[in-house]
């Protein structure tokens, strides 16, 4: 074979991986995110109603929230096996998870047919989507970024973060589809069923990815070093290690944590322009429920080109100064964000709403390659998954509710400033992180 057959096929390979990653990503977070959705319009009446309704809006949003508690946990979990039995099992195992519960949760009999039983079930639930999502983005980054050229690991890593505002319009179309084929009655006490059930797709593409791919090259060269190893009896070596978590926590305390900083911004607002932004936008701006989903809808899918944009961008300018302009152009936004959407003109909420969702890709477009060059190949899937749930956890997991209980307690203004300040956390993170583009990613140190 000669070497242009050698590298149409390697192209045509990676855009194989590429493609099934964002496949993966794109239905895993849809079942993440429908869940957002139906925490802000569904769920508090339909397994919290016997409390007042801004009670059962923070009760709902703080199950919401479970799911973010599980997901340093998946990371951690799914880091281990990870780095220990490959990417791609790993990443199928992951999948099968959310499948199974998103499809459960679509099943769940209400407050009203058995009690406090519903809530309860629902948490334990929303658990398990979170250690789904705790394992998947570790698994679908690694794919990408191992697999890709050197100078193409941002814009390959992009085709695992597109999995989120896809996600968001995959969910949102859901709503909007099913209820358009019924009344408001029959969506809020079935309809809202059908998209989780739907959720059952995940499992066929799991079966999908285990018997047509293979996993990367870096870690298939680990795992023969660590064999070669063995084979030669040196069972202390470095090389081989029993718990590679413990191992990351051990040599990267520091970088987990700066790489946890650096997500905050991005957590904290994506998910307060994505589930507190519908209740707010009905319930103060008065606008209509699928307004506001039309709304997220249309900054999602502005969102996904500006992801590949900013992430080609870093491949030739580095991954930090367009991370840190993100973040600043972020928390300058925040404060024109909630005047734009108390117009209750539906374009201005667009505007709003987009506006962010950009801002937060020139963050998380470059972040699969960022965090990929932080770690070795040994500690990688348990380092770069360990940082980015442990942001997700502080950053996302009660922005919503943080937001709800800022806005009725205080005033919508603290909510741009809690914006503002997760943003600077993020700013002082990555400038303290060192720039990795043109690093090695078979390196044996860093």
């Amino acid at each position: 074979m000669n070497q242009a057959s050698e590298d149409t096929n390697s192209a045509l390979n990676m855009r194989k991986v590429a493609l099934t990653a964002l496949a993966g990503t794109s239905i895993e977070w849809y079942d993440f995110f429908l869940y957002g959705a139906a925490a802000a319009l569904i769920f508090p009446t339909a397994f919290f109603g016997e409390v007042n309704p801004s009670t059962a809006l923070i009760l709902s949003l703080l199950t919401f929230a479970a799911g973010f508690i599980a997901r340093p946990i998946g990371g951690i979990i799914f880091g281990h096996f990870g780095d220990r039995i490959g990417r791609k099992k790993t990443l199928v195992i992951a999948l099968i998870l959310m499948g199974v519960a998103s499809t459960l949760i679509g099943l769940l009999p209400t407050y009203a047919m058995i009690g406090v039983a519903a809530p309860i079930i629902l948490t334990i639930l929303r658990f398990a989507q979170g250690l789904a999502i705790g394992g998947q983005w570790g698994g679908a980054m690694l794919l990408v970024t191992e697999s890709a050229p050197s100078n193409q690991r941002g814009f390959y890593g992009a085709y695992a973060q597109a999995g989120v505002p896809i996600g968001v319009i995959l969910a949102n179309l859901a709503y909007i589809i099913t209820g358009s084929l019924m009344s408001d009655e029959s969506f809020y006490v079935w309809g809202w069923r059908i998209p989780f059930l739907a959720s059952a797709i995940l499992i066929g593409l799991s079966m999908y990815i285990q018997l047509t791919m293979e996993d990367t090259k870096a870690f298939q060269e680990l795992q023969a070093a660590r064999e070669d190893q063995q084979a030669r009896g040196y069972q202390n070596n470095n090389i081989i290690k029993k718990s590679p978590i413990i191992e990351a926590i051990k040599k990267y305390p520091g970088r987990i944590s700066l790489a946890a900083g650096a997500f905050l911004s991005v957590q904290v607002t994506f998910y307060i322009l994505i589930a507190f932004m519908l209740a707010y936008g009905v319930t103060s701006a008065g606008m209509e429920r699928d307004e506001m989903l039309f709304a997220v809808l249309i900054g999602s899918a502005i969102m996904t080109p500006a992801l590949f944009f900013f992430s080609s961008y870093s491949d030739r300018n580095g991954r930090k100064g367009v991370f840190i302009m993100g973040a600043v152009l972020t928390a300058i936004w925040s404060f024109a964000l909630f005047p734009l959407v108390d117009t209750g003109n539906f374009w201005l909420s667009v505007l709003g709403i987009t506006g962010g969702l950009v801002f937060l890709s020139m963050m998380y477009g470059p972040q699969a390659a960022f965090f990929t060059e932080l770690f070795t190949t040994d500690l990688r899937y348990s380092g770069a998954n360990l940082g980015y749930q442990t942001g997700a956890i502080l950053g996302g997991a009660f922005a919503p509710t943080i937001a709800t209980m800022l806005w009725t307690d205080f005033d919508i203004f603290w909510v741009s400033v809690y914006i503002a300040f997760a943003s600077l956390l993020t700013v002082f993170s990555v400038m303290a992180l060192t720039e990795t583009y043109k690093i090695d990613l078979n390196r044996k140190n860093i």
